[in-house]
């Protein structure tokens, strides 16, 4: 039942990451052509891309560290392999306890900036601040699900798509 869960996750934050840098790209497209043949632009597209590409940040940031795409030093784990298991096991817990504040926070950013409006298209700006607090949600979510793997052999999800190894230079 978890290993269902955790495919439908990984899939559904696949989808939404999918089609919002789709839209993304799309508006930004839509808003170059029609400044380039018309002399005019759309305004609120300036704006929705730029919401856009914060919650496609947050959003996304969970993928990433479940195949292992962020910057990381594993220096220390290959100078002591007998000590790797406990070194992963600190880095679990701090980015853990990380990912707990930043949610705390960010729900907290998000509270304040709900009565303030973005100045185009006049949305609550705690809108755009709860990509952090919910993206951060996820990324412990993910974090969790990744966990045995991770801390018994160090290892990320493998894929085509977000291969960590086949990225190294």
């Amino acid at each position: 039942m978890l290993a269902t869960f955790d495919r439908r996750l990984c899939a559904a934050n696949r989808w939404c990451v999918i089609v919002m840098l789709a839209a993304m790209a799309s508006m930004v497209f839509a808003n170059v052509a029609l400044r380039f043949f018309t002399d005019r632009s759309i305004l609120w597209v300036d704006e929705a891309s730029r919401y856009t590409m914060i919650w496609l940040t947050f959003t996304g940031a969970g993928l990433v560290l479940r195949y292992g795409g962020h910057i990381g030093i594993d220096t220390l784990q290959r100078r002591l392999p007998r000590h790797a298991q406990a070194i992963r096991a600190a880095i679990f817990a701090v980015l853990l306890g990380f990912f707990v504040t930043m949610t705390v926070v960010g729900l907290r950013y998000a509270i304040l900036t709900w009565a303030q409006t973005t100045p185009v298209m006049e949305i609550p700006v705690g809108a755009v601040y709860l990509a952090m607090p919910i993206g951060f949600a996820l990324m412990i979510v993910h974090l969790l699900l990744m966990a045995t793997c991770y801390l018994r052999r160090g290892e990320f999800l493998a894929g085509g798509e977000f291969d960590a190894d086949a990225a190294r230079l």
